[in-house]
């Protein structure tokens, strides 16, 4: 049988992978961004600027959740929290384990839903004519994969490991 911490290490690294496409994409909007600025100088506009750097930050967003979540780095307002007994801490932890995978599971099949209407009816940006639907298909994606790491987050809760 496969350990929790083997699988977790699987998840894990599944998600730092997703975290440098999400650092590609702010890279790459911080590009966009820059020839945006210095082309302005000369009085030339770069088209799709503003829908390209929108597209990428939803990918940027998206791709960071599941790293984010797996390394503890979100925003925890727990000082309130640490003054209750350990096991009160845990229930709250798995409370808040179970509402967040709950809460980007439908996130995740809304958003693929989506992006098959938009598939279907074969919507396009407005200034470059780019197809929509992959960059919802990555949201979904990003959403599914910080799935197993809220899962495997209350797996450990139900064992007595409280997240940090």
């Amino acid at each position: 049988m496969i350990s929790i911490l083997r699988i977790n290490r699987y998840i894990s690294g599944a998600a730092a992978a997703f975290n440098w496409i999400a650092a590609a994409a702010i890279f790459l909007m911080m590009m966009v961004t820059t020839v945006d600025v210095v082309a302005r100088f000369f009085r030339i506009s770069v088209p799709g600027a503003y829908e390209t750097i929108g597209f990428l930050g939803a990918l940027a967003i998206a791709f960071s959740l599941p790293y984010t979540a797996a390394q503890k780095g979100h925003i925890a307002v727990d000082f309130l929290v640490r003054r209750f007994s350990r096991p009160l801490r845990i229930v709250i932890n798995i409370f808040n384990s179970a509402f967040a995978l709950v809460l980007f599971a439908l996130i995740a099949f809304q958003s693929y839903q989506y992006a098959e209407t938009l598939k279907a009816a074969g919507t396009v940006s407005l200034t470059l004519e780019m197809p929509v639907y992959p960059f919802v298909y990555g949201v979904a994606a990003g959403c599914i994969l910080l799935c197993p790491v809220l899962l495997m987050d209350l797996v450990l809760q139900f064992r007595g490991v409280e997240s940090e």
